[in-house]
């Protein structure tokens, strides 16, 4: 696999251009094109540059290879494959508030979380930077986007994968993803999602990027966490709010609290009551999600009429909480269900 020439900022594009002996007008040239999700062979630059970028970096790292449009509401799902003939998956839903894009940040995730079904077959590979951005500049153009007038305006780093868990290239993509001149969305617009790596999400406080930071909780205490979280066994609650609670302190973000609503589990009043008091005082939101059902797993999802209660529970003892819509439930909106079943046809892992 060669390399991936979006995973450069405008500065170093600058600079690759000028070691080859080019005026500098070329790179705005290069850069604007890259970000209106052109390939290489598309860019409006003399062949014989083309010719020589082509040599070294990939002409599309990532393309759309199948789309899947709810009949509910339009959500779209969209898989990926990548240069190397891996596949990613990715969601781009509307709303009252903009265009939010789901985004993939590896090839597969070795958390282990039982309701998820990115999981299945484990962690592949990490993505570099600039196959997380491709995912952006791809899905904006086929959305009639461009630079200025984006089609994508908001960002979840709820994929496949485990962000912190690819940490030097999530950092990266962020800061090129929010960069003056690019596609530039702003830090405010993204939201990352862990499952709680207490160490990444300490280091990421500094990085001078306030996005909305998003942990997966979906417990009250750490025997029942381990039991969906294998991650709970290494880093306790008290652990992650810790860390939350410095997150706040240097970047003055309130953080967000998923919370997966699972029959028999944890979504009882008892449970919301354990929650309300776990996080009473703290600057945080609570997004309750009803659990979109894996088949592969066991785990099913709590009723309406409890959901509904839970979020009553919250709000009643003080707690800013929503409940989640629900999106894309017709084409296996969940995220690694539509690549699992594409490299699984007949659901079984080898």
């Amino acid at each position: 696999m060669k390399k991936i020439l979006q995973d450069l900022s405008k500065e170093e594009i600058a600079a690759l251009v000028a070691s080859l002996g080019e005026r500098t007008f070329r790179a705005d040239q290069i850069f604007l094109g890259l970000m209106q999700g052109k390939k290489i062979s598309e860019l409006p630059i003399p062949s014989a540059l083309r010719a020589s970028l082509l040599e070294t970096y990939e002409e599309e790292p990532v393309k759309i290879v199948e789309t899947l449009v709810s009949r509910e509401d339009g959500t779209k799902k969209f898989l990926f494959a990548l240069a190397d003939g891996n596949l990613v998956e990715g969601v781009f839903m509307r709303n009252n508030y903009g265009n939010t894009q789901c985004v993939s940040t590896q090839v597969g995730c070795r958390m282990g979380c039982k309701f998820c079904a990115s999981t299945l077959g484990g962690r592949v590979r990490d993505m570099t930077a600039g196959e997380i951005l491709s995912q952006v500049l791809t899905v904006n153009r086929a959305e009639g986007g461009t630079v200025k007038d984006r089609a994508v305006t908001n960002l979840v780093l709820m994929g496949s994968g485990e962000p912190f868990d690819n940490y030097e290239n999530v950092v990266r993509f962020l800061h090129n993803v929010t960069a003056e001149g690019g596609i530039r969305i702003g830090a405010r617009n993204i939201s990352l999602s862990t499952c709680g790596l207490v160490p990444e999400m300490r280091r990421f406080a500094s990085e001078g990027i306030g996005l909305n930071l998003t942990v997966s909780l979906h417990a009250t205490c750490d025997e029942e966490r381990a039991r969906t979280m294998p991650i709970a066994n290494k880093y306790k609650i008290s652990d992650i709010l810790d860390a939350c609670a410095y997150y706040f302190e240097k970047t003055g973000r309130r953080y967000i609290f998923e919370y997966t609503l699972i029959s028999g589990e944890n979504a009882d009043e008892a449970h919301a009551l354990a929650l309300a008091k776990l996080l009473k005082g703290r600057p945080c939101h609570v997004n309750l999600i009803r659990l979109n059902e894996v088949k592969e797993r066991s785990l099913k999802a709590a009723a309406e009429r409890d959901a509904r209660r839970f979020l009553e529970v919250l709000t009643q003892q003080g707690i800013s909480a929503t409940l989640r819509r629900s999106m894309g439930s017709d084409i296996a909106g969940a995220c690694g269900q539509l690549r699992f079943s594409r490299i699984f046809p007949d659901g079984k892992i080898p």
